[in-house]
This record gives C-alpha cells, sequence and structure tokens, in this order.
C-alpha cells in the first residue's frame, strides 16, 4: 500500500480509521465523508481480526506510510489495536476511541468487556473453529443474525442493519482473550466517544477506561455502531482532536 504524497503533504492531519470485530472498513464511510469535506486525507485500515499482536503489526504498517502528522480512530476493538500499533510511534498526535476500548497494559478485550454489567454482546456470538493454516485451529465468532441489531446496531435502520449483518467479520475469540503490550494513551493525548446505549461496550466500562486514561470523553446517545448510525457525531470529535494537537 504506497499513499499519495501529495495527499499526505496537506496541512491537515492524516485521519487513520480502525475497524473492530463484527465490522468492516465501509463502517466509516459516514465519517469518511464528513472529513474529507473538511479537507482531512482519510485512510480506513483493514483490521484483520485475527490477533492483537498480528493486528497491530498490520495497523503500524499502514502508520509508518503515512507522511506528516496523524489522527488515529478506533472503534471497539479497533480502539485495543491501535493503543498497541501507535505506541512510540513519532507521527500519531492523537487517539480517538469509538465506542472503544483503552486497555492497560496486561488486560485483553474480552476481561474490559466484562467488567461491568450491560454486555450482551458475548451471549449473541457464534463460534465456528476455522483452519490456523498451521494445521491447527482457531475460533471465528460472528454475531447470530437475528440478535446482530438489537446488541450492536439499535439505532441503525433495519435495511442498513441487515446489510451489515452480510458482511460482518469473524473476530478470533484468542484475539479478544490475548494481553495489551503497550497502552499507547500513556503519552499520546486521547479522546473517547461514550455510546450510552451500548450492549456491546457497556457505557460504565467505557467511561471508567476514559478516566484512568484522563481521556477527553464526549458522551453520545447511541448504539455501537455509532460510526453508522451518528458518523457527524464521530467526525466532530475526531476534528475536534486534530485542532487540539495541532502545530
Amino acid at each position: 500500500m504506497t499513499i499519495d504524497p501529495a495527499i499526505t503533504a496537506q496541512e491537515k492531519p492524516t485521519v487513520v480509521l480502525v475497524h473492530g470485530a463484527f465490522a468492516e472498513s465501509a463502517s466509516w464511510n459516514g465519517v469518511i465523508e464528513q472529513l474529507r469535506g473538511d479537507g482531512h486525507p482519510v485512510i480506513a485500515a483493514a483490521n484483520p481480526l485475527r490477533s492483537l499482536r498480528y493486528d497491530a503489526l498490520q495497523l503500524r504498517s499502514v502508520l509508518d506510510q503515512v507522511s506528516g502528522p496523524i489522527v488515529l480512530a478506533g472503534h471497539s476493538y479497533g480502539g485495543s489495536v491501535m493503543s498497541v500499533a501507535a505506541d512510540g510511534h513519532p507521527g500519531v498526535r492523537a487517539l480517538v476511541y469509538v465506542g472503544s476500548f483503552l486497555l492497560e497494559e496486561g488486560e485483553s478485550t474480552g476481561e474490559l468487556a466484562g467488567k461491568f454489567p450491560g454486555n450482551e454482546l458475548g451471549s449473541a456470538l457464534d463460534p465456528v473453529p476455522v483452519p490456523d493454516g498451521n494445521g491447527g485451529t482457531v475460533t471465528d465468532l460472528y454475531i447470530q443474525p437475528e440478535k446482530f441489531r438489537r446488541v450492536f446496531a439499535a439505532d441503525v435502520p433495519p435495511e442498513v442493519a441487515e446489510l451489515m449483518v452480510a458482511t460482518q467479520r469473524p473476530i478470533t475469540s484468542e484475539a479478544l482473550e490475548e494481553k495489551a503490550t503497550a497502552a499507547a494513551w500513556r503519552t499520546i493525548p486521547s479522546w473517547t466517544l461514550v455510546t450510552r446505549q451500548d450492549l456491546a461496550v457497556p457505557a460504565e466500562a467505557q467511561v471508567f477506561m476514559a478516566q484512568r486514561a484522563r481521556s477527553t470523553a464526549v458522551e453520545v446517545d447511541a448504539s455501537h455502531a455509532v460510526a453508522v448510525s451518528r458518523p457527524g457525531a464521530v467526525a466532530d470529535l475526531i476534528a475536534e482532536a486534530a485542532r487540539a494537537t495541532a502545530g
């Protein structure tokens, strides 16, 4: 993947977006439209959802190809990935967590998802064993189609939620259990969009993580799929982070 220097040389920082589990890069489309309209170059990175270490290495390779300052935004498990990938990266000026995880070193995504009551996602998952390419197997997790909209995207129009069901990307259970090896929010300013109607990452958990990280938190009355249902709120917070860390 080659990033056009003519694009990255623009005055505004490049925004790199990282989707989480059960979603894909197109889930950012509404956010991308607004950010590009405001003059930001945008890259929606493909998150493999295979293991925290591997996913972070893939994201780091994307960050390394961007010239100039970066605002990095992650949704859900994407926040776990970016906290590891951005650690020590000289280009990343701001982190924006969107209905997301701000893991401490030694914590796993699954651990924080279940730390407070209100998580209804776990019971809605179907495990599917798949080959790992090395003669063994890993467990892919999918949201059961009949439960997808209620637990993941309750404020998304039904017809859009149906498309999201058809395009959902599975994550391995191993990725959710893997412990973080870095916490970039310790050295990089962060912002958090707390999704008050979230049944995947309970709002109480999001507030706890944001307060612990001294992250600037903004609340929105939205489901876990906030990038789809409230793209303006997401883009506005990213733009705020870009302005606050400019120069």
